[in-house]
């Protein structure tokens, strides 16, 4: 199957078995990093989900790509949420444009995210709980500047698939075990699991995700 020209550039992989409407799994990879990166395990997963992995929109130098730039200074990291908003609502329509374009289900989309994706990804199921069911959010946390969870959306059919590395350097431990305390308050469907591993993906991670997901197909 082509590739589409939509909003975003990215790369498919087909289900082994054509249907008439795939659930779709859309990946959205870590800063500085490319639509290359989280594509190298589909052929791993599940055999029946549609496939899209996503470019960020911003070139970084000398290459990859970002969600939204990240300053560092001599204490702290901070995040251009401005830019982080506009490649929210812009991930928003490519879903949009994804199932349009694409034979999948529109009741039936998953965003996958890796540490800057993920927290992409929530900012985008908790603004557009209507376009989602669910998340798999790996090695990233909850930016409360990038949404707002509101008394008139209802969250009640997602499902979120959360994990860290407990020894990651880049985004610590104790920000992802915010998570839960957040999903519970707000009876949301999740799961939490820590690895022993830095800011990456443990095999195990990666079997654990894959069975959460085969559950909800």
């Amino acid at each position: 199957m082509d590739t589409k020209k939509l909003s975003l550039h990215h790369i498919i992989k087909a289900p082994k078995v054509a249907t008439e409407k795939a659930p779709v799994i859309i990946l959205f990879h870590g800063y500085g990093s490319n639509e290359e990166d989280l594509f190298s395990f589909a052929a791993e997963l599940p055999e029946n989900l549609f496939v899209v992995s996503a470019r960020a929109p911003r070139d970084l130098q000398p290459y990859g790509y970002s969600w939204y730039d990240i300053h560092y200074t001599a204490t702290e990291k901070i995040s251009n949420d401005e830019q982080a908003l506009e490649s929210r609502d812009l991930v928003a329509t490519f879903i949009d444009e994804v199932v349009t374009n694409y034979p999948v289900d529109a009741s039936n989309v998953t965003l996958l995210g890796f540490s800057q994706g993920t927290i992409l990804s929530y900012a985008v199921a908790f603004t557009y709980p209507e376009k989602v069911k669910n998340v798999v959010a790996l090695s990233g946390y909850l930016n409360h500047k990038l949404f707002e969870v509101s008394n008139d959306k209802d969250y009640s059919h997602m499902n979120f698939y959360c994990s860290h590395g407990s020894v990651d350097q880049v985004i610590p431990v104790d920000a992802a075990r915010l998570i839960t305390p957040f999903m519970e308050a707000n009876s949301l469907n999740h799961v939490y699991e820590e690895y022993p591993v830095g800011h990456g993906v443990a095999p195990q991670n990666f079997y654990s995700f894959k069975a959460w997901l085969e559950k909800l197909m």
